[in-house]
């Protein structure tokens, strides 16, 4: 008792926490490895303990993501097929295919990179900062959440222990959080067929990208010649990253939009305190169905709808464009609406890695106003041609608003008038631009010159 009692709190609750994970305080280390999202497998096992070990000895503040990683690595390499010559050969030549039909489809130039053929383990490894900077708001909320009702709900006696370890308490709460977003991702990386599959720029200097491993089990079932569906899935992936490139401040917009709607993200403490009443450590598949069933996430406040609409509708934008500009350059393909119907109907269902990404962050990829896009899209083409409909995308003042995805109507009359060497119609939101810009003008004017009355009307 006496060698206890010279311990640290810190010391003392690791103690404690590592006999409860070797089984000496009742958790057995399969059951905790299902509340992990992991397979109760020696190797798994041993990962998740190693894993857990090293958060407890980890004396920084934040996340270890590098559990994500681990954990989407380890799903991604499983059953890895190596790529035959043939197939890499064969989804190099559509891609040079793509970017000539490409072409006569849009505007916007082609990329200065050469589009990539990576693995899953690649993608997973390119793609993980773009995912941990979008959950790290909700793990941090998450795992200091916890921290806060362990400290009220603990017995009175190991008040000064929790608190004396909430910085271990917390990166414990985090690790489950990390090894349920690498489960996430792992998952991804055996359904994604290319770098903008799911609708967000994942990839850095948004680079062109396909996984053939995936591309071949996309095309499995649908009787269709491989180099019918490579060359439409690299006309769709090129227009995709050609997009993000020419329109450099679209990448930056939407993750810092879908950052700030998970920043705004609660957690349910209530139900968290109910979950500590009841917690049995025998069996923590509770603590992992709250974590991945979105009941800890309370309902969207005011201000975060707000924001999912402004997101939805932008990413609508992506998907509709994208979906235009493919079918027009794939026209030459004798079966590109076969791929084509496949892809939406895959888009429309997503799958289970897309659902947990929905529960752990509140978000869902899929827009779903992405047929109405798609329809604005393709009315502003018949209008005024691919090279005025890609203007839009050169500043985000100029991006269609989701009443133009509604009703086209008068942004079409705009650029039916901007074609014509017109001056656009002013609209209240004009005059109040110029009304702010005058006044920082005078503003700035009155800290070097006296203000000077304007000259009389003649």
């Amino acid at each position: 008792m006496a060698e206890d009692d010279d311990k640290s709190p810190e010391d003392q609750l690791r103690d404690m926490l590592r006999d409860l994970m070797s089984g000496q305080g009742g958790v057995d280390a399969s059951s905790l490895a299902g509340a992990a999202g992991l397979p109760s497998d020696p190797t798994a096992l041993a990962a998740m303990m190693a894993q857990f070990q090293a958060a407890m000895r980890n004396q920084e503040d934040g996340i270890d993501w590098k559990v994500s990683t681990d954990q989407a690595t380890s799903i991604a390499t499983a059953g890895t097929i190596v790529t035959a010559a043939a197939d890499r050969a064969s989804l190099e030549q559509a891609f040079h295919v793509a970017s000539l039909w490409l072409a006569d489809a849009t505007s916007i130039t082609e990329l200065t990179a050469e589009p990539r053929l990576m693995s899953r383990a690649e993608w997973v490894r390119a793609s993980m900062p773009v995912w941990t900077q979008l959950a790290e708001p909700v793990a941090t909320s998450i795992a200091d959440a916890l921290t806060r009702v362990l400290e009220e709900q603990a017995p009175e006696e190991m008040q000064g222990m929790i608190a004396g370890a909430s910085k271990l308490i917390r990166g414990l709460g985090g690790t489950m959080f990390a090894m349920q977003l690498g489960q996430v991702v792992g998952q991804l990386s055996t359904e994604v067929v290319s770098g903008g599959d799911v609708g967000i720029p994942l990839l850095d200097d948004n680079v062109a990208a396909v996984l053939p491993q995936n591309v071949r089990a996309f095309g499995e079932g649908l009787e269709l010649a491989d180099d019918q569906v490579q060359l439409y899935l690299a006309v769709r992936e090129l227009a995709h990253a050609r997009l993000f490139r020419h329109a450099r401040w679209l990448r930056l917009h939407l993750i810092s939009s879908i950052t700030e709607f998970a920043r705004g993200i609660s957690v349910d403490t209530d139900r968290l305190e109910a979950l500590a009443e009841t917690f049995d450590p025998s069996n923590p598949e509770e603590l992992r169905s709250a974590l991945v069933d979105g009941s800890l996430i309370p309902p969207k406040s005011e201000a975060q709808l707000a924001t999912l609409r402004r997101l939805e509708t932008t990413l609508a934008l992506v998907e509709g464009w994208v979906d235009v500009v493919t079918n027009a350059a794939t026209v030459r393909l004798p079966n590109a609406d076969a791929v084509a119907e496949t892809v939406r109907r895959r888009r429309a269902t997503g799958g289970p890695a897309e659902s947990a990404f929905a529960t752990l962050v509140g978000l869902e990829l899929r827009p779903r106003r992405l047929r109405e896009a798609a329809a604005m899209w393709l009315a502003v083409t018949e209008a005024v041609g691919p090279e005025l409909r890609d203007s839009l995308w050169s500043h985000p003042d100029l991006m269609p608003t989701g009443e133009d995805v509604d009703d086209p109507t008068r942004l079409i009359a705009a650029l039916e008038a901007r074609s014509r060497g017109e001056e656009p119609v002013r609209d209240e939101m004009d005059d109040a631009l110029d009304e702010l810009l005058r006044e920082a003008d005078d503003d700035s004017a009155g800290e070097d010159t006296p203000r000077q009355d304007p000259p009389p009307h003649v």
